[in-house]
């Protein structure tokens, strides 16, 4: 029988639960106040610096459907340098150019749209303050994932990503979770 997760990874984390690197030590997973049972996965990515939503199973099918299908949507909050405009919105929306492993990739139509700065706990690292000029937050909602793909979008507008919170997969939302809270659920999708 297999086993369903879902958890808000903190910043900082590795979407991981072993580090295949030796230089540096990174906080994984299994660091996290919870005991995943053998063979648990997460099902994509978040970066070391990104946080938010992040869904864990034993079933290596409910990970492929999600991950590969192109037909799930994951919708970010994401916090930009600067007061992003509908021109820069725009052009996110119908993609945009940016690289991926040092190619050339057009980013799929997506949407995207200006939301409130949303109720978020503070970060364990302070993003930056007031002094270094105005930020905005955005929404943005893909059915791809590639390599650092909003970040990357964001900079390609000239509008740099300071934070970055994945708040739903599917009809899975964050809702509540605290940073480095997880939650076992019967089934993800």
């Amino acid at each position: 029988m297999h086993r369903h997760f879902i958890i808000h990874k903190p910043y900082g984390f590795l979407s991981q639960f072993i580090n295949n690197q030796t230089k540096r030590k990174k906080k994984l997973l299994g660091e996290l106040d919870f005991t995943f049972p053998e063979g648990t996965m997460a099902i994509g990515r978040l970066d070391v610096k990104s946080e938010g939503l992040l869904l864990l199973t034993t079933d290596g099918k409910v990970s492929d459907f999600i991950t590969t299908r192109g037909k799930v949507e994951k919708e970010y909050y994401v916090q930009v340098n600067g007061q992003i405009t509908t021109t820069e919105i725009h052009q996110l929306t119908k993609g945009i150019e940016i690289g991926i492993h040092g190619k050339k990739y057009i980013t799929k139509p997506c949407k995207v749209k200006r939301i409130n700065t949303p109720n978020f706990a503070e970060r364990s690292k302070k993003i930056r303050d007031d002094r270094h000029g105005p930020t905005s937050w955005i929404s943005i909602t893909l059915t791809e994932g590639k390599f650092r793909q909003v970040r990357k979008m964001t900079s390609a507008v000239g509008f740099p990503t300071l934070r970055l919170v994945r708040i739903r997969i599917g009809n899975i939302l964050l809702n509540n979770l605290q940073s480095g809270e997880v939650i076992e659920v019967e089934k993800l999708l």
